[in-house]
């Protein structure tokens, strides 16, 4: 079942990095001559709701250049319900578009009170009772020896949700060698961050985390 919850939130990432891909294109090419390359249009509201989240404001053009050495061009937000709650994404294209950064925001939908917010779907990706089941029946350090594993075995391990520390309640990140992001978990919400431009794990990782304690902070404010 973790395989399934990893393989799930990587499709996630991959998902939303396409679209973020097709909108700004798409975006790019049907810009005026002589539009300003700081346009931005209105980020995605939360229907109803009674403060409204403006998702591409919690990160300005100076906090992605200093990540992603380009400030941004052009902001494409977009909203859609996912089961019981809301995703509201904001996808920042620079001139590089490779080095462009997406953010998600998953809020409760004010439509569906009483439908699983965003953190039951946290809990059932990255804490199933399955998982606390497998772990608790594995034999502690050093009384019996795992077997060797496969390369398909390792390639799924590189796969699972991996913990980040230091930033909001609990964080993972998730991803493989083509595409990731991190997950971060404040409140009955999470916000969910990718940037391109970068094929190492671990400078993907440091970058995520810069830019999602900005965009935590002002979460936080706008509350």
């Amino acid at each position: 079942m973790k395989r399934k919850s990893a393989v799930s939130l990587l499709l996630f990432a991959l998902l939303f990095h396409a679209v973020g891909l097709r909108a700004g294109q798409a975006a790019a090419a049907n810009r005026p001559a002589g539009d300003s390359p700081q346009k931005s249009t209105r980020a995605a509201r939360t229907a109803g709701s009674a403060k409204e989240i403006d998702v591409c404001a919690l990160l300005t053009s100076a906090e992605i250049e200093a990540v992603q050495g380009e400030p941004v061009k052009e902001t494409k937000p977009s909203a859609r319900p996912t089961g019981g709650f809301l995703m509201l994404q904001c996808f920042l294209s620079t001139a590089t578009f490779t080095k462009s950064v997406s953010l998600t925001l998953a809020v409760p939908d004010p439509a569906k009170p009483s439908a699983p917010g965003p953190r039951e779907y946290w809990q059932k990706q990255f804490h199933p009772p399955e998982q606390a089941e497998k772990e608790k029946d594995e034999p502690a350090a050093g009384q019996a020896k795992a077997p060797k594993k496969t390369e398909e075995e390792r390639e799924k391990e590189l796969s699972k949700p991996r913990p980040v520390g230091g930033i909001g309640e609990e964080a993972y990140w998730v991803g493989n060698p083509i595409t990731g992001a991190l997950y971060v978990l404040n409140g009955n919400a999470f916000l969910r961050i990718s940037v391109g431009g970068e094929k190492d794990d671990s400078a993907r990782i440091a970058k995520t985390k810069t830019l999602a304690q900005k965009a935590l902070k002002r979460l936080d404010r706008s509350r």
